[in-house]
């Protein structure tokens, strides 16, 4: 029997391409889309051509700019919402259990490890719904200040999935290099169930 369902590794696979494309987009707006910098920029490359902008009207095309971009962003916050519902539906199969089954007997180390991507979950869980609240807030009735403060809370809680990511992927490949041989295979292959 394998140790890993189909859907399981589906879910896994694009679930990781989902999150580091949201972790991507909100790069790109933070470092080379920033309408901060890129106004800056705007007005000095067109005053260079003697077309002279307003601070604002720098900052409303710097925005334009990386709209685009940002509608992925959006895209993919969809994405998460419903692949966090796969992922509970999937946490009722055996492969969706398995990291959780025997929790008392791991050693420290691995409680850690699990307890770990439970309270990613629960992180990813609240991105993704305060993404759909800030996305809708004129629909769920909310003022434009109550989005603003839930918009500092999602930037901020964001700061632990940018820490969980690569702590992961580092944690994976260690595992592959000492205890767990064939970690990464067993999650495109399937691995086979030890038996006990």
């Amino acid at each position: 029997m394998k140790k890993w369902r189909l859907d399981f590794r589906i879910w896994h696979w694009i679930h990781a391409v989902v999150v580091l494309g949201l972790l991507g987009t909100v790069f790109l707006r933070k470092t080379f889309l920033s309408w901060r910098s890129n106004s800056e920029l705007l007005t000095q490359k067109l005053s260079e051509i003697n077309l002279e902008v307003t601070a604002e009207q720098a900052k409303m095309l710097a925005k334009a700019i990386r709209a685009p971009m940002w509608e992925w962003h959006i895209i993919l916050g969809y994405a998460l919402a419903a692949l966090l519902v796969w992922r509970i539906i999937l946490f009722f199969t055996q492969s969706g259990k398995h990291n959780y089954q025997n929790l008392g007997k791991e050693t420290f180390h691995k409680k850690m490890v699990k307890l770990s991507y439970i309270g990613i979950y629960v992180i990813l869980l609240f991105m993704a719904v305060s993404g759909l609240i800030i996305h809708f807030y004129e629909t769920l009735g909310l003022t434009k200040e109550a989005a603003h403060d839930i918009k500092e809370i999602h930037e901020l809680v964001f700061n632990a999935v940018l820490i969980f990511t690569p702590l992961h992927i580092i944690g994976v490949l260690l595992a592959e290099q000492r205890d767990e041989k064939g970690i990464i295979s067993d999650m495109v292959n399937g691995g086979e169930e030890k038996k006990v």
